[in-house]
């Protein structure tokens, strides 16, 4: 005892390959992946360089801390 959809067998579906991409075109994908990767490298950059440029600066004289002192 099968059921009907097993007895049945249609031809496999042909596709043009418009169809079968949705009919978009591979540049479509390289540039939404360019700009992508452009604004992450951009915005990255922004906090990382507004951080440096904010978090107070040790004197050029004076002593890092977690670093040990040379001896005399």
């Amino acid at each position: 005892m099968q059921n009907d959809h097993t007895q049945r067998q249609e031809p496999p579906a042909r596709l043009s390959t418009d169809e079968a991409r949705s009919a978009v075109g591979l540049n479509v994908v390289r540039w939404v992946l360019l700009i992508s990767l452009v604004l992450a490298i951009l915005a990255l950059s922004t906090i990382w360089i507004t951080g440096a440029l904010t978090t107070p600066q040790p004197e050029h004289n004076g002593v890092v801390s977690g670093q040990a002192t040379p001896a005399s």
